[in-house]
């Protein structure tokens, strides 16, 4: 059965829209891309609209030939060597070598760190600087030359990208007058992939949080939960801006700067820098790369061993698993008891601009996955991307919005900053009343920050109770 906002999506917006489902069943038979490059694969191949068995065929055949595994890279390069020209599908990325004037590619399922690339493909896709692209790029191989060339390379020649269409904000914004709250908020969530029908509308929000890191310049929020539900799944499969840290050990060099290679970390290169599993995270030079952490935290710059200073709009995401209760809520009174000694520390905790408490959100199962019309994924990442640069939100929330029961600068900055990205996803178009701006952006973001405020206090005496609540001008 379709469901309304299906109807209304594919009326206002159908060339950017994809039946989750068929995504689904479509089965390409790889888990190893995210989310937007299956859809993409899958929407080349629809035969009027449908998974037939020619179309999954030729999906197939698609993947067998242009996503090669691991163990295939001695048989491609021997490919390459004998004069062949390869078409694969890989995340990509380019790197400046200033001392030989070059662009160095990097081909990850060839394990090749060393290719070169035409020039006019970086200068077409500057992303491709930005530490990594999706798309198809044809490769061939140049053999040694004596002096000119003493070493074989392998050469980019084309490239095409996992690419959204053409964005149109404006028009994007437009079509929102069409639908509900209700019907836009369950477009939004099976965008994301999820299946609204099987969340309340509490929990809804909740989901949605996760994308204002996306769609909001410098927000950052940690999400505890427990296992299972999904925390990290929009941020390794809705957007190409994100990137995702699966726990271990993190450098000062990967995160900031190397001041070695003079090459910019993440936090200049990305919108998002996600912590996975961060209740096993750690660092190497741990009071280095903390104290640089809570001053860009605060101030949205950073400077490492007395170099220049620099300035990002990253927002910093953290994902951990804590314990539950036999009521479903948390074992312990202090979120952080069993996180990381930085994640203890309340000057950390302040500079957090809100809590996600992922224990109220079931655990992912066959019924939480979207089988309904949602964006593609490509384009709806792209969509928060633009969103995320577009002047005008956060003037309105701070001309219709008032924050009562504390004064601190930076509760008020973490409520304005969150209500923000809020207002950005539900109401892009700014038609939005005082009771949907009061009950859908400024109180969901009061909210966050109270999570915040509570531990600081049961964490310590210095901080002082505080009760926020907001209200319309």
């Amino acid at each position: 059965m379709t469901l309304q906002f299906e109807e209304k999506a594919l009326k206002y917006y159908s060339d950017v829209c994809v039946n989750k489902d068929l995504v689904r069943k479509a089965s390409i038979g790889t888990e190893s891309v995210p989310m937007y490059v299956s859809e993409w694969i899958v929407s080349r191949y629809l035969t009027d609209g449908q998974v037939d068995a020619a179309a999954r065929q030729k999906m197939r055949d698609f993947v067998n030939k242009h996503l090669p595994l691991k163990d295939q890279k001695e048989q491609l390069k021997s490919k390459l060597k004998n004069g062949g020209t390869l078409l694969i599908l890989d995340t990509y990325s380019v790197e400046v070598n200033l001392r030989t004037d070059e662009y160095i590619l990097k081909i990850p399922c060839l394990d090749e760190n060393r290719a070169t690339i035409e020039s006019y493909i970086v200068e077409n896709y500057p992303l491709l600087l930005n530490g990594g692209v999706w798309g198809v790029g044809r490769l061939e191989y140049q053999s040694p030359n004596g002096k000119e060339n003493p070493f074989g390379q392998i050469r980019m020649v084309d490239f095409r990208p996992m690419q959204a269409a053409t964005i149109d904000l404006d028009l994007f914004c437009e079509q929102r007058q069409h639908f509900t709250l209700e019907e836009w908020r369950d477009l939004l969530i099976s965008s994301m992939g999820y299946n609204p029908t099987f969340y309340t509308p509490e929990q809804m929000m909740l989901l949605l949080t996760r994308l204002i890191p996306i769609v909001q310049e410098r927000v950052n929020l940690i999400e505890l939960a427990p296992k299972g539900t999904g925390k990290s799944f929009v941020y390794l499969n809705l957007s190409r801006y994100v990137r995702l840290i699966s726990g271990g050990k993190v450098t000062a060099a990967v995160l900031f700067h190397n001041n070695a290679t003079n090459q910019s970390g993440l936090l200049t290169r990305f919108d998002v820098v996600v912590f996975d599993e961060a209740q096993s995270l750690s660092f190497d030079n741990p009071n280095e790369v903390i104290g640089v952490l809570k001053d860009y935290l605060e101030s949205g710059s950073f400077s490492r061993g007395g170099k220049q200073k620099n300035a990002a709009t990253a927002g910093i995401v953290m994902l951990a698993n804590i314990p539950l209760a036999a009521d479903g809520n948390p074992r312990f009174e202090n979120l952080f008891l069993n996180l990381p000694d930085f994640l203890r520390e309340t000057a950390f905790i302040d500079r957090i601009h809100g809590i996600v408490p992922g224990w109220q959100l079931p655990r992912i199962e066959e019924g939480s996955i979207s089988k309904q019309i949602g964006f593609k994924a490509d384009f709806f990442g792209d969509i928060l991307h633009t969103l995320r640069h577009t002047a005008g939100y956060e003037d309105y929330i701070k001309a219709h919005g008032k924050i009562i029961g504390t004064n601190d600068v930076r509760d008020r900055n973490a409520i304005i900053r969150l209500a923000t990205g809020y207002l950005k996803l539900l109401f892009p178009d700014l038609k939005v009343s005082q009771d949907e701006l009061v009950n859908y952006c400024l109180r969901p973001a009061a909210s966050l920050r109270q999570l915040v405020r509570d531990q600081l206090t049961i964490m310590d005496p210095e901080y002082k109770p505080s009760f926020i609540d907001v209200a319309a001008i």
